[in-house]
Protein backbone atom coordinates (compact mmCIF):
# COMPACT_ATOMS: atom_id res chain seq x y z
CA UNK A 1 0.00 0.00 0.00
CA UNK A 2 2.72 2.20 1.10
CA UNK A 3 4.53 1.70 -2.60
CA UNK A 4 1.41 2.20 -4.27
CA UNK A 5 1.28 5.78 -2.49
CA UNK A 6 4.89 6.64 -3.13
CA UNK A 7 4.19 5.71 -7.00
CA UNK A 8 1.10 7.84 -6.81
CA UNK A 9 2.98 10.81 -5.23
CA UNK A 10 5.36 10.66 -7.95
CA UNK A 11 3.13 10.81 -10.90
CA UNK A 12 1.22 13.58 -9.50
CA UNK A 13 4.57 15.24 -9.22
CA UNK A 14 5.61 14.75 -12.49
CA UNK A 15 2.39 15.74 -14.02
CA UNK A 16 1.88 18.96 -11.87
CA UNK A 17 4.87 21.11 -13.90
CA UNK A 18 2.82 20.26 -17.12
CA UNK A 19 -0.10 21.52 -15.80
CA UNK A 20 1.21 24.35 -14.36
CA UNK A 21 2.72 25.16 -17.52
CA UNK A 22 -0.38 24.33 -19.34
CA UNK A 23 -2.91 27.08 -17.23
CA UNK A 24 0.18 29.73 -17.43
CA UNK A 25 -0.14 29.53 -21.64
CA UNK A 26 1.48 31.59 -23.02
CA UNK A 27 3.98 33.05 -21.15
CA UNK A 28 5.87 33.75 -23.74
CA UNK A 29 5.51 35.09 -27.75
CA UNK A 30 4.83 32.50 -29.45
CA UNK A 31 5.90 31.64 -32.94
CA UNK A 32 4.12 30.93 -36.12
CA UNK A 33 6.14 29.31 -39.09
CA UNK A 34 5.22 30.26 -42.34
CA UNK A 35 6.56 27.57 -45.04
CA UNK A 36 6.69 29.92 -48.09
CA UNK A 37 9.08 32.70 -48.90
CA UNK A 38 7.94 36.36 -47.67
CA UNK A 39 5.59 38.35 -49.73
CA UNK A 40 3.81 35.37 -51.44
CA UNK A 41 0.13 34.46 -50.20
CA UNK A 42 1.05 32.16 -47.62
CA UNK A 43 3.32 34.85 -45.71
CA UNK A 44 0.48 37.80 -46.51
CA UNK A 45 -2.38 35.39 -44.71
CA UNK A 46 0.03 33.84 -41.99
CA UNK A 47 0.55 37.28 -41.20
CA UNK A 48 -3.09 38.65 -40.76
CA UNK A 49 -3.71 35.39 -39.00
CA UNK A 50 -0.99 35.96 -36.39
CA UNK A 51 -2.31 39.32 -35.50
CA UNK A 52 -5.57 38.03 -35.07
CA UNK A 53 -4.35 34.97 -33.47
CA UNK A 54 -1.97 37.11 -30.80
CA UNK A 55 -4.92 38.91 -30.01
CA UNK A 56 -6.89 36.27 -28.52
CA UNK A 57 -4.37 34.59 -26.90
CA UNK A 58 -3.22 37.73 -25.51
CA UNK A 59 0.40 37.16 -26.59
CA UNK A 60 2.57 38.01 -29.27
CA UNK A 61 2.16 35.51 -32.28
CA UNK A 62 5.38 36.89 -34.30
CA UNK A 63 5.85 34.55 -38.04
CA UNK A 64 9.52 32.80 -38.67
CA UNK A 65 9.45 31.67 -42.35
CA UNK A 66 11.06 28.15 -43.13
CA UNK A 67 10.63 27.75 -46.80
CA UNK A 68 11.53 24.96 -49.31
CA UNK A 69 10.04 21.90 -50.88
CA UNK A 70 6.92 22.73 -51.03
CA UNK A 71 6.24 23.32 -47.68
CA UNK A 72 7.37 20.18 -46.33
CA UNK A 73 10.55 22.33 -44.72
CA UNK A 74 8.27 24.61 -42.51
CA UNK A 75 6.39 21.45 -41.73
CA UNK A 76 8.86 19.27 -40.98
CA UNK A 77 10.28 22.07 -38.40
CA UNK A 78 8.08 22.64 -36.74
CA UNK A 79 6.81 19.08 -36.40
CA UNK A 80 10.04 18.21 -34.69
CA UNK A 81 10.19 21.35 -32.43
CA UNK A 82 9.02 20.71 -28.68
CA UNK A 83 5.32 20.07 -28.62
CA UNK A 84 4.61 23.08 -25.66
CA UNK A 85 2.38 25.25 -27.82
CA UNK A 86 5.02 28.05 -28.76
CA UNK A 87 5.72 26.68 -32.26
CA UNK A 88 2.50 26.31 -34.75
CA UNK A 89 2.70 25.41 -38.19
CA UNK A 90 0.66 27.77 -40.92
CA UNK A 91 0.69 24.57 -43.39
CA UNK A 92 0.01 24.38 -46.66
CA UNK A 93 -2.54 22.46 -49.08
CA UNK A 94 0.17 20.58 -50.98
CA UNK A 95 2.47 19.05 -48.62
CA UNK A 96 -0.52 17.93 -46.47
CA UNK A 97 -2.77 16.06 -49.40
CA UNK A 98 -0.46 15.52 -52.97
CA UNK A 99 3.22 15.30 -52.06
CA UNK A 100 3.16 12.49 -49.42
CA UNK A 101 1.94 10.63 -53.18
CA UNK A 102 5.15 12.01 -54.91
CA UNK A 103 7.66 10.89 -52.56
CA UNK A 104 9.20 7.27 -51.97
CA UNK A 105 9.21 8.58 -48.00
CA UNK A 106 7.62 11.81 -46.81
CA UNK A 107 9.88 13.86 -43.82
CA UNK A 108 6.66 13.40 -41.53
CA UNK A 109 3.55 11.84 -40.92
CA UNK A 110 1.01 14.29 -40.67
CA UNK A 111 -0.95 11.76 -38.91
CA UNK A 112 1.45 10.39 -36.11
CA UNK A 113 3.69 14.03 -35.88
CA UNK A 114 1.18 16.93 -35.70
CA UNK A 115 -1.17 18.26 -33.90
CA UNK A 116 -4.30 19.34 -36.00
CA UNK A 117 -6.27 22.80 -34.69
CA UNK A 118 -8.11 24.03 -37.57
CA UNK A 119 -8.19 24.74 -41.40
CA UNK A 120 -7.25 28.38 -41.63
CA UNK A 121 -8.18 30.03 -45.08
CA UNK A 122 -9.31 28.91 -48.47
CA UNK A 123 -8.15 30.46 -51.66
CA UNK A 124 -10.55 30.28 -54.65
CA UNK A 125 -8.29 29.34 -58.19
CA UNK A 126 -9.38 30.00 -62.04
CA UNK A 127 -8.92 28.98 -65.23
CA UNK A 128 -7.55 31.41 -67.19
CA UNK A 129 -6.29 31.35 -71.08
CA UNK A 130 -4.77 33.58 -73.19
CA UNK A 131 -7.45 35.70 -75.17
CA UNK A 132 -5.26 35.10 -78.41
CA UNK A 133 -7.13 31.52 -78.03
CA UNK A 134 -10.52 33.08 -78.95
CA UNK A 135 -12.63 31.37 -76.66
CA UNK A 136 -14.64 32.82 -73.36
CA UNK A 137 -16.38 29.79 -71.66
CA UNK A 138 -14.64 26.57 -70.31
CA UNK A 139 -17.06 24.55 -72.34
CA UNK A 140 -15.94 26.23 -75.66
CA UNK A 141 -11.84 25.65 -74.23
CA UNK A 142 -12.56 21.92 -73.95
CA UNK A 143 -13.97 21.64 -77.23
CA UNK A 144 -11.36 23.34 -78.43
CA UNK A 145 -8.86 21.29 -76.76
CA UNK A 146 -10.51 18.57 -78.60
CA UNK A 147 -10.12 19.60 -81.77
CA UNK A 148 -6.75 20.82 -81.08
CA UNK A 149 -5.00 17.59 -79.26
CA UNK A 150 -1.55 18.13 -77.86
CA UNK A 151 -1.59 21.86 -78.91
CA UNK A 152 -2.68 23.48 -75.77
CA UNK A 153 0.53 24.18 -73.27
CA UNK A 154 -0.68 24.91 -69.88
CA UNK A 155 1.43 26.54 -67.43
CA UNK A 156 2.19 25.58 -63.40
CA UNK A 157 4.12 26.73 -60.32
CA UNK A 158 6.17 23.84 -60.87
CA UNK A 159 6.18 19.96 -59.98
CA UNK A 160 3.52 18.20 -58.18
CA UNK A 161 2.26 21.53 -57.06
CA UNK A 162 -1.49 22.65 -57.05
CA UNK A 163 -1.58 24.72 -59.68
CA UNK A 164 -0.37 21.80 -61.71
CA UNK A 165 -2.72 19.26 -60.30
CA UNK A 166 -5.91 21.46 -60.79
CA UNK A 167 -4.94 21.08 -64.28
CA UNK A 168 -4.06 17.65 -64.51
CA UNK A 169 -7.94 17.02 -62.46
CA UNK A 170 -9.54 18.99 -65.61
CA UNK A 171 -7.45 17.24 -68.10
CA UNK A 172 -8.94 14.17 -66.83
CA UNK A 173 -12.28 14.68 -66.44
CA UNK A 174 -12.93 16.69 -69.63
CA UNK A 175 -11.03 13.76 -71.68
CA UNK A 176 -8.81 16.52 -73.04
CA UNK A 177 -4.72 16.11 -74.37
CA UNK A 178 -2.90 19.49 -73.34
CA UNK A 179 0.45 19.47 -72.33
CA UNK A 180 2.34 20.54 -69.31
CA UNK A 181 4.92 23.16 -68.73
CA UNK A 182 6.21 23.02 -65.21
CA UNK A 183 8.19 27.06 -63.76
CA UNK A 184 9.68 27.84 -60.85
CA UNK A 185 6.70 29.79 -59.22
CA UNK A 186 3.60 30.69 -60.92
CA UNK A 187 5.15 34.62 -61.56
CA UNK A 188 7.61 33.22 -64.54
CA UNK A 189 4.41 31.39 -65.88
CA UNK A 190 2.13 34.10 -65.90
CA UNK A 191 5.13 35.97 -67.92
CA UNK A 192 4.67 33.40 -70.56
CA UNK A 193 0.62 33.32 -70.64
CA UNK A 194 0.79 37.28 -71.15
CA UNK A 195 3.42 36.88 -74.26
CA UNK A 196 1.53 33.80 -75.92
CA UNK A 197 4.34 30.85 -75.30
CA UNK A 198 1.16 29.56 -72.70
CA UNK A 199 -2.38 28.86 -73.55
CA UNK A 200 -3.79 27.53 -70.40
CA UNK A 201 -2.83 28.26 -66.49
CA UNK A 202 -4.87 27.60 -63.15
CA UNK A 203 -3.60 29.87 -60.39
CA UNK A 204 -5.07 31.77 -57.15
CA UNK A 205 -7.45 34.21 -57.96
CA UNK A 206 -5.84 37.04 -55.96
CA UNK A 207 -2.83 36.50 -58.18
CA UNK A 208 -4.68 36.53 -61.04
CA UNK A 209 -7.28 39.47 -60.71
CA UNK A 210 -5.45 41.90 -61.96
CA UNK A 211 -4.72 40.62 -65.07
CA UNK A 212 -8.34 39.20 -65.81
CA UNK A 213 -9.38 42.98 -64.83
CA UNK A 214 -6.72 44.35 -67.07
CA UNK A 215 -8.28 42.21 -70.47
CA UNK A 216 -4.79 40.70 -70.52
CA UNK A 217 -5.83 37.08 -69.42
CA UNK A 218 -9.77 35.58 -69.75
CA UNK A 219 -10.95 33.95 -66.80
CA UNK A 220 -13.16 30.49 -67.69
CA UNK A 221 -14.23 28.94 -64.35
CA UNK A 222 -13.35 29.02 -60.89
CA UNK A 223 -12.24 25.81 -59.72
CA UNK A 224 -14.33 26.22 -56.29
CA UNK A 225 -17.35 25.15 -54.71
CA UNK A 226 -18.58 28.56 -54.84
CA UNK A 227 -18.53 32.01 -56.58
CA UNK A 228 -15.92 34.69 -55.47
CA UNK A 229 -17.04 38.32 -54.90
CA UNK A 230 -14.06 38.99 -56.85
CA UNK A 231 -15.26 37.76 -60.06
CA UNK A 232 -19.32 37.91 -59.32
CA UNK A 233 -20.01 36.67 -62.86
CA UNK A 234 -17.38 34.29 -63.33
CA UNK A 235 -19.32 30.67 -62.83
CA UNK A 236 -17.26 27.33 -61.06
CA UNK A 237 -16.26 24.55 -62.68
CA UNK A 238 -19.59 22.59 -61.34
CA UNK A 239 -21.85 24.82 -62.90
CA UNK A 240 -20.65 24.19 -66.21
CA UNK A 241 -20.67 20.51 -65.97
CA UNK A 242 -17.15 19.54 -64.04
CA UNK A 243 -17.93 19.56 -60.07
CA UNK A 244 -14.72 17.27 -59.51
CA UNK A 245 -12.82 20.13 -60.98
CA UNK A 246 -12.49 21.55 -57.49
CA UNK A 247 -8.83 22.98 -56.62
CA UNK A 248 -9.49 25.37 -53.94
CA UNK A 249 -5.69 26.46 -52.10
CA UNK A 250 -5.91 26.28 -48.60
CA UNK A 251 -3.66 27.06 -45.24
CA UNK A 252 -4.36 25.14 -41.56
CA UNK A 253 -3.31 25.92 -38.50
CA UNK A 254 -0.75 22.99 -36.73
CA UNK A 255 1.39 22.28 -34.45
CA UNK A 256 3.88 19.22 -33.33
CA UNK A 257 2.14 15.69 -31.60
CA UNK A 258 1.67 15.08 -28.33
CA UNK A 259 0.49 18.93 -27.48
CA UNK A 260 -0.77 18.92 -24.24
CA UNK A 261 -4.67 18.90 -23.71
CA UNK A 262 -5.12 22.42 -21.95
CA UNK A 263 -2.73 24.13 -24.34
CA UNK A 264 -4.54 22.32 -27.48
CA UNK A 265 -8.11 23.29 -26.08
CA UNK A 266 -7.11 26.96 -25.80
CA UNK A 267 -4.83 27.30 -29.07
CA UNK A 268 -8.21 25.86 -30.80
CA UNK A 269 -10.72 28.59 -29.22
CA UNK A 270 -8.54 31.12 -30.00
CA UNK A 271 -7.75 30.38 -33.01
CA UNK A 272 -11.63 29.88 -34.22
CA UNK A 273 -12.22 33.43 -32.69
CA UNK A 274 -9.80 35.22 -34.39
CA UNK A 275 -10.62 33.32 -37.35
CA UNK A 276 -14.66 35.06 -36.76
CA UNK A 277 -12.84 38.60 -36.36
CA UNK A 278 -14.39 40.78 -38.60
CA UNK A 279 -11.40 42.84 -39.23
CA UNK A 280 -9.43 39.31 -40.06
CA UNK A 281 -12.57 38.31 -42.64
CA UNK A 282 -11.93 42.17 -43.92
CA UNK A 283 -8.20 41.41 -44.59
CA UNK A 284 -8.48 38.48 -45.82
CA UNK A 285 -11.82 39.46 -48.79
CA UNK A 286 -9.17 42.37 -49.87
CA UNK A 287 -6.78 38.89 -51.17
CA UNK A 288 -10.23 38.03 -52.22
CA UNK A 289 -10.09 34.91 -49.32
CA UNK A 290 -12.03 33.15 -47.09
CA UNK A 291 -11.83 31.98 -43.49
CA UNK A 292 -12.29 28.54 -42.97
CA UNK A 293 -12.89 27.55 -39.28
CA UNK A 294 -13.56 24.09 -38.48
CA UNK A 295 -12.84 21.60 -35.54
CA UNK A 296 -9.36 19.30 -35.94
CA UNK A 297 -11.57 15.83 -36.51
CA UNK A 298 -13.19 17.87 -39.40
CA UNK A 299 -9.93 19.16 -40.74
CA UNK A 300 -8.35 15.58 -40.35
CA UNK A 301 -11.76 14.12 -42.62
CA UNK A 302 -10.73 17.01 -44.78
CA UNK A 303 -7.29 16.15 -45.36
CA UNK A 304 -7.91 12.78 -45.87
CA UNK A 305 -10.77 14.05 -48.57
CA UNK A 306 -8.11 15.86 -50.27
CA UNK A 307 -5.54 13.58 -50.36
CA UNK A 308 -8.54 11.12 -52.12
CA UNK A 309 -9.12 13.33 -54.56
CA UNK A 310 -5.32 13.97 -55.59
CA UNK A 311 -3.78 10.66 -54.85
CA UNK A 312 -5.51 9.40 -58.03
CA UNK A 313 -4.50 12.52 -60.44
CA UNK A 314 -0.85 12.09 -58.96
CA UNK A 315 -0.53 8.12 -60.14
CA UNK A 316 -1.87 9.29 -63.60
CA UNK A 317 0.61 11.76 -63.99
CA UNK A 318 3.59 10.06 -62.53
CA UNK A 319 4.52 13.10 -60.78
CA UNK A 320 7.50 12.28 -58.71
CA UNK A 321 9.52 14.39 -56.65
CA UNK A 322 12.52 12.08 -55.73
Amino acid sequence: MIRRVVIAALGLALLWPAAAHAQGYPARPVKLVVTFAPGGAADLFGRAFASALGAELGQQVFVEVHAGAGGMTGIDYAAKSAPDGYTLCFAGAAALSAMPFMLSKMPFDWQKDLTLLTDVVRVPEAVVVTPALGVDTLPAFIAYARDHPGKINFGSAGLGTITQLAAELLKEEAKIDIVHVPYRGVAPAMTDLLGNQLQMLVADVPFLLPHVKAGAIKALALTSAKRTAALPDLPTTGEVGYPRVNSDNWYGLVAPAGLPLEIREKLYRAAIAALKNSELNKQFATLNAVAAPMAPEEFAAFILAEQAKWGPVVAKTGVRLD
